[in-house]
């Protein structure tokens, strides 16, 4: 049985809180000139630095399963792996389209049923969206798998390098057939095997990425707040986007940082960490079960420095006892990839 790598857990950990901070914060983004400028800042602050989340989770799939050698089996693959984000995907999407028909002045089903009409093409509830990109990354996985063993370095390095070329055509709106959403994600893919299995792990190369990371997280943040501002209306063009060059830099500094530091907790910490790692997707998936009556009730009042930490706490501890007690029995866990 192969060895538990565990910065794989420390980036489920760190990625499922950022989410969860792109959530929870949603409510303060578009309320420019109605708080003081400086919570309104701070929220968008949070929102910046927090993008490399998602993007994080997929270069978390392509080190781990770019670096497969066993050989390709269809059965299991579309069966163990494909299936067992597929079909709680689908679950999920029924349960959140009857969730979207709540709001505080009761029940409406056309609500619901029209969300559920569409869920073809979108998502039945805001953080779903993520699987729309994702599950398709699965018919990408075993081209890329091919590569990474029939191809040297320099292959590998020359597609990374078209790949970041385009993220930065696509950030300044120079669109054109690099622009679909299945080649900007796959790419995420072949960083995060390369970031794994192929950079030496130096001090040096750490400073570099986390220079490159900050560069891309501070020009996030500052772009959104220029552009707003001087349009008295919260706009963030492409710079908040997951499939542009500055949130790859970020990405790829928080994966570097945890590759370099992961090694040297303790193992209480280590522990704990587990936990949450294994249940990451859980987490991801049921906590805004926890977030909905902060946002249909207006629970969010208040600094966003204290109110942001605050649901952290209040809606990922609430998912992760849901995800570890649907775990514990053979009838629920197969709802949680």
């Amino acid at each position: 049985m192969e060895k538990r790598v565990f910065f794989f857990d420390l980036l489920r950990c760190v990625a499922a809180v950022a989410v969860i901070a792109i959530h929870v914060l949603a409510p303060y983004r578009d309320e420019l000139g109605v708080i003081p400028l400086n919570e309104w800042m701070s929220a968008i602050t949070v929102n910046g630095l927090s993008r490399w989340a998602v993007p994080v989770f997929i270069m978390i799939t392509g080190a781990l399963m770019l670096n497969d050698t066993r050989a390709f089996n269809a059965k299991y693959y579309v069966s163990r792996r494909l299936g067992k984000v597929l079909i709680p995907f689908i679950v999920w999407s029924l349960f959140y389209s009857y969730l979207s028909g709540w709001s505080v002045s009761g029940y409406d089903l056309d609500i619901a049923l029209g969300i559920l009409s569409n869920a073809y093409h979108k998502e039945t509830y805001y953080h779903l969206g993520f699987f729309y990109y994702f599950i398709p990354l699965y018919f990408v996985i075993p081209l890329l798998q091919v590569l990474v063993q029939k191809t040297d370095d320099l292959t590998l390095y020359a597609g990374l390098s078209i790949w970041l070329l385009t993220t930065t055509l696509y950030l300044f709106r120079i669109d054109g057939p690099w622009s679909h959403q299945l080649w900007l994600y796959s790419g995420y893919l072949l960083l995060g095997y390369v970031l794994y299995k192929k950079l030496p792990l130096t001090k040096k190369s750490v400073s570099l990425f986390v220079f490159l990371g900050f560069v891309g997280a501070f020009s996030s943040v500052w772009m959104v707040a220029i552009e707003s501002i001087s349009l008295n209306k919260y706009t963030v063009g492409r710079w908040l986007s997951y499939k542009t060059v500055n949130t790859v830099l970020a990405a790829s500094m928080v994966f570097m940082l945890c590759r370099y530091f992961g090694e040297g907790f303790k193992q209480i910490t280590i522990n704990i960490v587990g936990v949450i790692s294994k249940n990451s997707l859980g987490i991801y998936i049921l906590h805004p079960i926890f977030l909905w009556p902060m946002k249909e009730f207006g629970w969010s009042q208040g600094h966003p420095l204290w109110v942001i930490p605050l649901w952290i706490l209040i809606s990922g501890s609430g998912a992760l006892f849901v995800s570890i007690v649907l775990s514990k029995s053979r009838r629920t866990s197969w709802l949680l990839p």
